[in-house]
């Protein structure tokens, strides 16, 4: 992996800093803290940047930036507080899969059992209550089991038995006997390291990335210019160390998130459980680090003078979209042991050399 700063990535992080800082934000202090979903206000400014464009293949007419653009482009969102409109699309887009659609129950994930897959004549009828992750118009991307590994469904939300309550964040969508066939299945989710949902795990990492980065940069900026006992709230050892110690879990975290992007993109034999070891480790990185910036800005971080309500918000959502940590870790670990397994199993018992004694 090449750990020079690549100019096209800043030049493509500036313009999405610039073009996301003109996003109003939503600073209540109750309800969704975010708009997300294709009619975001996200939207426009990734269509005038043609951030579509960056992960596609360039024999497909895109960029052919790979999935580093992607995770680039979900980093900034998450810094900047901003719905996430980009990973339903770029998700169906490496499934084949509708555009504006609206990933739901990923957060079952990776058992793939919020929603149960009842075998009927002709398919299948969904039944179960998930998240989604937009309240609009477009179909849902629904993850369930109808075999052995994790698929999405596109289901209408006009179809039978699909209620959307959007009176909670993040809103909800129940299924009753909802009706699919084999033809409304988008594709599978399974473990491939290159695979769709190896690429998801990431640009969500990568979003929660962002989240924690951005409210300790909240947090660092108010220590700068709030004084107590006579000197910076910075400079108290009390608040110093612990931010100190967040910073080099950020720094952590995205050199975990950009090595697997740049794995799934220049070196694919080597990808193996990068992914998730990325998104479990963004997710405890964004809960553990919001948290204590909000502890460092005390009162206020609860307030609409700072915003950081926003991050500590979305970092509780977000932080098991695709799937709790501990899962995510379960799933690490136990390929970790058929790794060692499999070497024990393939070792040679070393032959001693013969030693002339004199």
């Amino acid at each position: 992996m090449d750990l020079t700063p690549d100019p096209l990535a800043r030049r493509l992080r500036k313009a999405l800093r610039t073009g996301l800082a003109g996003v109003p934000a939503r600073t209540d202090l109750h309800g969704a803290p975010v708009t997300d979903g294709p009619a975001g206000p996200t939207r426009a400014v990734l269509d005038a940047l043609g951030v579509a464009d960056y992960e596609r293949p360039a024999a497909a007419g895109g960029l052919g930036l790979g999935l580093t653009a992607g995770v680039l482009v979900s980093e900034e969102l998450g810094r900047a507080a901003c719905g996430n409109s980009y990973r339903a699309d770029a998700l169906a887009a490496d499934l084949g899969g509708p555009a504006g659609a609206a990933p739901a129950g990923l957060e079952a994930l990776p058992v793939g059992g919020g929603v149960t897959a009842t075998p009927r004549a002709g398919g299948w009828a969904l039944t179960g209550t998930v998240t989604v992750d937009d309240v609009g118009h477009g179909p849902l991307l629904v993850a369930t089991r109808t075999g052995e590994e994790p698929v999405l469904v596109a289901v209408e939300r006009e179809a039978a038995g699909v209620t959307v309550a959007d009176g909670c964040w993040p809103p909800v969508v129940r299924f009753e006997a909802t009706p699919v066939t084999p033809a409304d299945v988008v594709g599978t989710l399974d473990d491939a390291p290159t695979g769709p949902l190896a690429r998801a795990r990431l640009r969500q990492a990568a979003y929660l990335l962002g989240i924690a980065d951005g409210a300790h940069r909240i947090a660092v900026g108010y220590g700068g210019f709030r004084r107590q006992f006579g000197t910076r709230l910075r400079d108290l050892p009390a608040v110093s160390f612990p931010l100190a110690r967040a910073m080099v879990a950020v720094r952590a975290t995205r050199a975990a998130v950009y090595r697997g992007a740049w794995s799934v993109d220049s070196a694919p034999d080597a990808v193996g459980c990068l992914p998730a070891t990325a998104l479990a480790m963004a997710a405890e990185t964004a809960r553990d680090v919001v948290r204590l910036s909000m502890q460092s800005c005390g009162v206020r971080a609860m307030t609409a003078e700072l915003g950081l309500h926003r991050y500590f918000r979305l970092a509780a959502a977000e932080s098991t979209r695709y799937g709790e940590p501990a899962a995510l870790w379960r799933l690490v670990g136990a390929d970790r042991l058929r790794a060692a397994r499999r070497a024990a199993a393939g070792a040679e018992l070393p032959v001693a050399a013969s030693v002339a004694r004199s």
